[in-house]
C-alpha cells in the first residue's frame, strides 16, 4: 500500500490543516507527490509540505484563495508546471454561513458558492484537461448535501448539493477518458472548526447512530482509497463517512 501511488502527483486544496491536510499526509504515505493549498495559514502550510516531502516524493504549498475565480484558473497550470503532472485533485476547500436564510446577505450567499462549488468547477474542469487515463477525481462534500439536522442550512446545504451534482455530471463527462470523479461526505468531524468536544457536538451527537465524531485520519483514509488502483471502478458515488447521521 505505501507504493500504490509511487509516481502520482495529487493537488490539495484547504491542505494546511484540519481534513486538507490529513488527505495530503494520507496521499503522501502512499507515494504521492503532493502540492497542497492555502489562503492564511502559510507557516502550517509549509510546516505540513516539508514534513511530506522525501526523497523521489516532493511537496510544496501554494497561496490560493478558493473564492478568486482567476487564482484557481492558474492554479493547475502551476502545478503540473511543478511537477509536469496532475493524476489526482481533492476539493477540500470551503466555507459555511449557518444562519437563518432571512439573516444570509447576498454577498455572504455568493462567497458560500464562490468557494464551495465555483472553484471546484474550475479546478476539475482544468484538471480534466490535463489528466490521463486513471485520474481521479475527489470533491469534499457534505451530508448536509441532502440531510439538514437544525436551521440554518439553507446556503451552505445547497452549495453541497450543488458539488454532488456536479460530481455525477462530471463523472459522466470523463468515464470514456478513464478519470473518475467521486464526492466524499463527511459528517460531524473532529477539527479546529467543529471540535469534539465543543457545545454545537452535543446536539449533532443527538444525529448520529454511532454517538462519536469521525476523525481526520478517517475521512483521509477514504480520500486516499478512492484514489488508487482498486477503486478504478467508483465513479459518480456520493460516499457518507458521518458515523450513520440522519439514518
Amino acid at each position: 500500500m505505501a507504493a500504490e501511488l509511487d509516481g502520482k502527483v495529487a493537488l490539495v486544496t484547504g491542505g494546511s490543516r484540519g481534513i486538507g491536510a490529513a488527505c495530503a499526509r494520507a496521499l503522501a504515505a502512499r507515494g504521492a507527490s503532493v502540492a497542497l493549498t492555502y489562503s492564511a495559514s502559510a507557516e502550517a502550510a509549509s510546516k505540513i509540505a516539508s514534513e511530506l516531502g522525501s526523497g523521489s516524493r516532493r511537496a510544496i504549498a501554494i497561496s490560493a484563495d478558493a473564492s478568486d475565480a482567476k487564482a484557481m484558473g492558474s492554479l493547475i497550470g502551476r502545478v503540473v508546471d511543478e511537477f509536469g503532472r496532475l493524476d489526482i485533485l481533492v476539493n477540500n476547500a470551503g466555507t459555511a454561513v449557518l444562519a437563518p436564510i432571512t439573516e444570509i446577505s447576498d454577498d455572504q450567499f455568493d462567497r458560500v458558492f464562490a468557494i464551495n462549488v465555483r472553484a471546484p468547477f474550475v479546478l476539475c474542469r482544468e484538471a480534466a484537461r490535463v489528466m490521463g487515463p486513471g485520474g481521479r477525481i475527489i470533491n469534499i462534500g457534505s451530508v448536509n448535501s441532502d440531510r439538514m439536522p437544525t436551521p440554518g442550512f439553507s446556503a451552505y446545504g445547497s452549495s453541497k448539493a450543488a458539488l454532488r451534482a456536479m460530481t455525477q455530471a462530471m463523472a459522466r463527462d470523463l468515464a470514456s477518458r478513464g478519470i473518475t470523479a467521486n464526492t466524499v461526505q463527511p459528517g460531524p468531524i473532529d477539527t479546529e472548526l467543529n471540535p469534539a468536544d465543543g457545545d454545537f457536538a452535543r446536539v449533532l451527537k443527538g444525529f448520529m447512530a454511532l454517538d462519536r465524531y469521525g476523525t481526520a485520519d478517517e475521512v483521509a483514509a477514504l480520500v486516499a482509497f478512492l484514489a488508487g488502483p482498486t477503486a478504478a471502478n467508483i465513479t459518480g458515488a456520493h460516499l457518507d463517512i458521518a458515523g450513520g447521521f440522519g439514518i
